[in-house]
């Protein structure tokens, strides 16, 4: 027996060699998505385009666009005279913000009698770079306004000071965007790639009309299934190993748990996936249809792995719903052991949850395939 599925396990290799731009695509294309949306999102927001109408001319307006430019995150494209001009440029998408001090803001600005008023402009249509801003002129504003308090009541710090808090921030100390993206990207491009491969399957071998041809030769349905099963597990768990050494030695995403233990769990992740793509493969009439198929289901998928939005925060029905999804648990454990040095004295519910999904989703898979194969 094993020498009849050694021998489907080769012709699949066979096809994958011919066909050599699907697995170079899958595999490059996986490692490439992860370096680039590891490096925008390691990298600080910065540069965004503004304009300024400064309506006072004092001191007090150009100290506060002192403070707003040295921050970094702006970069100012001119100084403007009409409002007429903001509005242009904000509805052609020249900026991401406009600042307009009115005329009498430095009087205004020391008067212990009055309120300055500084009019800020977003561009909420590019809601990441408008809520960059917003945050960038809350922290000057507010930094800058209890100096210009203290300064007026005459009083020292340390006499004004009342609390601060002791931060300290676990798993992810720099508070780095990239240490909770790119796993969430590997474990997509994980799913991905296991089930388009597995998709491929039998669609390939029916749109080139040699499914019949397998059906007829002396394998057992079972020496077929486990034969086009081998090269998607290795193939899925070589581009697993690949992305792991990638994000780890690219973006410093640690691996502070049991590499043993995250490798078997990866094992399991995969059956399941294979599972649901040899499903799709025997209902898809051809490889495009497969891929179409792939896609439906990994973007359902996207939707309960936290990546997007945190599942914590949805409706609680779609919280329920979210534990029949393997892709949700995978991610619990990747961030799991990966930044938390969580073991499985902790991870047991995802990792039972899973088990639990492989049987369902495993025993089904293989009697659909079996009875679509006979």
């Amino acid at each position: 027996m094993h020498r009849r599925i050694w021998a489907i396990t080769k012709k699949e290799f066979i096809h994958l060699i011919r066909d050599w731009w699907l697995p170079a695509f899958m595999l490059i294309g996986g490692v490439s998505e992860l370096l680039l949306v590891g490096w925008a999102t390691s990298r600080p927001i910065t540069n965004l385009p503004i304009m300024i109408l400064d309506a006072d001319k004092g001191y007090a307006s150009q100290e506060v666009t002192d403070l707003l430019l040295n921050t970094g995150t702006f970069s100012l494209l001119e100084y403007v005279n009409e409002p007429e001009k903001i509005q242009t440029a904000m509805e052609n998408g020249d900026i991401n913000a406009a600042f307009i001090f009115p005329s009498g803001f430095s009087e205004q600005y020391t008067s212990q009698n009055q309120q300055a008023k500084l009019i800020v402009y977003l561009n909420g249509a590019e809601s990441i770079p408008a809520m960059t801003v917003q945050r960038a002129v809350s922290g000057v504003i507010q930094e800058h306004q209890e100096d210009l308090i203290i300064s007026q009541i005459g009083l020292s710090e340390e006499r004004v000071s009342g609390f601060f808090p002791s931060l300290r921030v676990w798993f992810n100390e720099k508070l780095s965007e990239a240490l909770y993206t790119t796993p969430a990207e590997l474990g997509l491009m994980l799913e991905f790639t296991t089930l388009l491969f597995a998709a491929l399957a039998f669609s390939r071998e029916r749109e080139l009309g040699t499914l019949e041809q397998l059906l007829v030769l002396p394998f057992s349905t079972f020496e077929i299934i486990l034969g086009k099963s081998i090269p998607v597990i290795l193939i899925g768990f070589s581009d697993f190993l690949l992305m792991l050494l990638m994000v780890n030695l690219a973006f410093d995403v640690p691996v502070r748990g049991s590499l043993v233990l995250l490798f078997i769990l990866a094992f399991i992740y995969l059956l399941v996936e294979l599972s649901k793509g040899m499903v799709i493969s025997v209902v898809a009439k051809s490889q495009h249809q497969a891929f179409l198929m792939v896609l439906l289901v990994g973007m359902a998928d996207f939707m309960f792995t936290g990546y997007a939005a945190p599942v914590e925060s949805m409706p609680q029905i779609l919280q329920t719903l979210a534990n029949l999804i393997p892709a949700h648990h995978w991610m619990s454990i990747l961030r799991g052991i990966l930044l938390k040095n969580t073991g499985i004295e902790f991870l047991w519910p995802n990792v039972l949850a899973m088990v639990f999904l492989l049987i369902i989703i495993g025993g089904f898979s293989w009697r659909f395939v079996r009875r679509a194969l006979d």
